[in-house]
């Protein structure tokens, strides 16, 4: 008997306990479903976003990623970021099974001319939502956005054409590949300046390993910089950021303080070398890159809520100068020697500004 109520009691607290633990998930469930008034429902689901980057993994990829991420995560969805080392099959077979899975939208990163329509219509047609950054595409539904790539020319040749004297064409070492969008667009603005006689070719440069660029930059300049002596080439243009951390390591190997390096892009590295002591990097144009990633996300969660969205949307650069940095200058606090770096209020809804204070 008393074997049977011990029996008896430990069922009774097993059964107390059990729905005692169901009531106290239901009520978590319950409170991590609770909606937020004024955002879109459909915010408020599970939203799983793919962004996946045709790119190697250098400062300006981690700072556009990180920029996606963090205005994700702001609005409470799930971001996976993907990176292709500039491998173009593997960046298509990242895509391919991006699309193949449940993500709700994708940022697509630096796709070529060749396939982007390809690659991308899949995941129109299976209604998920894109937005792309420096990727050639013409779909329907589909936004594209770029940095004002001619801008970022225009800027950064200036300032080498400014170093002109008697109004003779400045002699440079341009650091450039093509088949990227971006540099291709930028080189238009290069082949105008040499048209209009304002520079003067005299090397041009490109790495052969995308997973080494800087590298082989610096083994390209430095193989060709014996053959020029000082006062024969005046800047260095680098059409990318990190074709021009390749470029000033060969001048400082070399001992070439006669010739200027101008650039396009920025990372806190960059900012680092410009702040070298005698440092011949001068300036630079750029875009805030996570402010890229932020905008390729607001624009891709407008698109998830059913809002409006343009076709196309550009993000217009600055020109950064050495003389306008300190030494604590970063690209956290650059905004406070660049007027407008790094901010905008485009797309940015309110009830985004909801979801990020919750």
């Amino acid at each position: 008997m008393r074997k049977f109520l011990t029996v008896f009691m430990l069922a009774t607290v097993l059964i107390i306990s059990a729905c005692g633990g169901k009531n106290s998930e239901s009520e978590s469930s319950s409170k991590s479903k609770e909606k937020i008034d004024g955002v879109p429902e459909v915010i408020q689901e599970d939203v799983k976003i793919a962004v996946i980057r045709n790119l190697p993994s250098d400062d300006h990829t981690k700072q556009f990623l990180d920029g996606a991420r963090a205005e994700g995560e702001a609005f409470g969805f799930t971001v996976d970021t993907f990176i292709s080392d500039g491998d173009d099959a593997k960046f298509q077979d990242l895509v391919k099974q991006a699309i193949q899975k449940d993500y709700d939208g994708l940022i697509i990163s630096h796709g070529k001319e060749a396939y982007s329509n390809e690659m991308i219509q899949p995941a129109v047609d299976k209604g998920m939502k894109v937005v792309t950054f420096d990727t050639v595409v013409d779909l329907e539904g589909v936004t594209t956005t770029v940095q004002d790539d001619h801008q970022l020319a225009e800027l950064s040749l200036n300032e080498i054409a400014n170093l002109s004297e008697d109004g003779k064409p400045v002699k440079v070492i341009k650091l450039w590949l093509g088949g990227i969008p971006p540099l291709d667009s930028r080189e238009e603005i290069y082949k105008q300046f040499e048209e209009e006689g304002k520079i003067e070719t005299v090397e041009t440069i490109g790495p052969a390993n995308m997973q080494n660029v800087q590298g082989d930059v610096s083994a390209g300049v430095s193989s060709i910089l014996g053959k020029h002596p000082a006062g024969s080439v005046d800047a260095i243009w680098g059409s990318w950021d990190e074709l021009a951390k390749g470029g000033y390591n060969a001048l400082k190997d070399n001992n070439r303080s006669d010739i200027k390096l101008i650039s396009i892009d920025i990372s806190n590295q960059d900012i680092n070398l410009m702040l070298e002591e005698n440092s011949n990097w001068v300036s630079t144009a750029a875009v805030d890159p996570s402010l890229i990633g932020v905008m390729n996300m607001r624009l891709l969660a407008k698109k998830i809520a059913g809002e409006e969205t343009p076709d196309h949307y550009q993000l217009e650069p600055k020109l950064i100068k050495q003389e306008d940095l300190t030494a604590e200058t970063n690209m956290t606090n650059l905004n406070d020697v660049i007027d407008g770096w790094g901010v905008s209020e485009d797309f940015d809804e309110d009830w985004m500004k909801k979801l990020r204070e919750n």
